[in-house]
């Protein structure tokens, strides 16, 4: 028998926060170790989640943008002819090329790569399992450390797990094995609203039914608010205070029972995809061999340094708590790498930035309203709306808006948020803002070009001290 392999660092899974940890590492001079279950690096987001979603609605998104100018700017299209195989090889074409130079960067790197899941016998040892030839003979890996970078998977409840092609997690909507001609979409969060946004647009009927009495609940009620209006004619049906009782095929079809006040009663679909969330990757890994300890929902504990309650191993991204986003994950990963390297470091972030990528784009960073509200934290709150902005109106955008949320004594900027086309890019502004507690004078006393939807942000600034020129909106007092 051979020498048991043995690394200074192993780094558990593959995803934006584990190969983030990974190739800082070996960067800094660590011997490092990647240990992915899956065929390739990228993980959830690049394989499966963010990247090919992103590359969906995108055509989503073009197909929209030509029907408005048909409809209200008199320009002629023809109907779109969608070759569901060319839009399905795009993506994975995306997939690819990104996946292809994550694995030429390890590489480069010299960091050894081993596609097997593992699972830990004790704090210091995962056993390997799988069939790749990478997976060393022994299947024993020993290390000094550990970081735990795991993921989540989609959540699928008992009553959901009928055995059936037709119903589907977020993994398999994305596939695209063809477009259905009625679809619904359980759970009115980002990513249901996102994959029902695609499959709406590329031509099947599509009604989303959502437990609570609204869609995206984690976001302020005025930003969802233009998503609601422009998804209502989107989509067939949006069923809300409505639970879902039971699934089963029948005929080819998937039977849903409905359960509330939005609908009630029974109705066939072609397709049913379950989006109720995300759920820790945290079991069957063997972490009971260790001092890992756990808290609610399966997530492990960890300190501001991404240091569980085991000496030898950290955890990051979606193990380590909510919010399960991939930048969050980046930057945990580079914490967990330099807490180890002795820096003094920690994660202690004021803005996290939310992103939903439907049409409009919602986003948020630093404190909402609601949590405001909710917390009893001291702010006041300006808006701008884009009916206001002559870019937004040299578009045909005009339901949008951008606030900010602000310490009323200090007027330090301590949240944003923004609904409408381009959300996602505009926020990192705001997020810089929070970071460096910059005062809401900082944002109107930078000059913003003309005209962008980026100005936006200071002209929603100057709502607060009564200087919008565009909007009526007496001095502050």
């Amino acid at each position: 028998m051979g020498r048991k392999m043995h690394s200074q660092l192993v780094v558990l899974g593959g995803g934006p926060g584990g190969y983030a940890a990974a190739f800082l590492a070996a960067d800094e001079g660590m011997d490092v170790t990647l240990v992915e279950s899956q065929g390739r690096l990228g993980g959830t987001c690049l394989l499966k989640g963010c990247i090919p979603s992103k590359a969906l609605l995108h055509v989503a998104r073009v197909i929209s943008e030509a029907e408005e100018l048909t409809e209200d700017w008199g320009v002629e299209f023809d109907a779109p002819k969608i070759a569901i195989d060319k839009v399905r090889a795009r993506k994975d074409k995306v997939i690819s090329t990104l996946t292809g130079g994550l694995a030429g960067l390890a590489k480069k790197r010299k960091i050894k790569v081993i596609h097997a899941k593992g699972v830990f016998t004790d704090s210091s040892t995962l056993k390997l399992e799988g069939d790749d030839d990478s997976i060393p003979e022994e299947r024993i890996l020993t290390f000094d450390h550990c970081v735990l970078a795991t993921g989540s998977v989609p959540a699928m409840p008992a009553a959901f797990r009928i055995g059936s092609e037709k119903v589907v997690d977020s993994t398999g909507a994305l596939e695209l094995p063809e477009i259905p001609s009625k679809m619904l979409v359980i759970g009115g969060g980002y990513i249901g609203l996102e994959m029902g946004t695609v499959y709406a647009t590329l031509g099947a009927k599509v009604d989303v039914v959502e437990l609570a009495d609204g869609l995206l609940m984690g976001a302020d009620r005025d930003l969802v608010k233009p998503l609601e209006k422009r998804l209502k004619s989107l989509l067939e049906n949006i069923f809300l205070n409505t639970k879902v009782g039971s699934v089963y095929e029948k005929d080819g079809k998937v039977e849903v029972a409905f359960e509330g006040p939005g609908k009630f009663g029974t109705e066939a679909y072609d397709l049913v995809l379950v989006s109720v969330g995300r759920t820790p990757s945290t079991r069957d890994i063997g972490l009971e061999n260790t001092m890992v300890e756990m808290i609610e929902r399966g997530f492990v504990r960890v300190d501001s340094k991404m240091r569980s309650a085991d000496p030898k191993i950290l955890a990051i991204g979606d193990v380590a708590g909510e919010p399960m986003l991939a930048h969050k994950a980046t930057h945990e990963g580079r914490i967990a790498v330099e807490s180890l390297l002795g820096k003094s470091v920690e994660f202690d972030k004021r803005a996290i930035p939310a992103v939903v990528f439907t049409d409009p784009e919602i986003a948020w960073a630093g404190v909402t309203e609601t949590e405001a509200k909710r917390d009893g934290i001291p702010h006041q709150v300006a808006v701008y709306p884009w009916a206001a902005s002559g870019r937004a109106q040299a578009i045909g955008r005009t339901d949008g808006l951008t606030k900010w949320l602000v310490e009323p004594e200090s007027e330090q900027v301590i949240g944003c948020g923004i609904v409408g086309p381009g959300a996602g890019e505009l926020i990192a502004e705001a997020v810089l803002a929070i970071e460096m507690g910059c005062h809401l004078h900082d944002i109107t006393d930078s000059i913003h070009p003309h005209p962008t939807l980026s100005e936006t942000i200071m002209n929603a600034g100057e709502v607060f001290f009564g200087t919008a020129t565009e909007i009526y909106k007496p001095k502050r007092r």
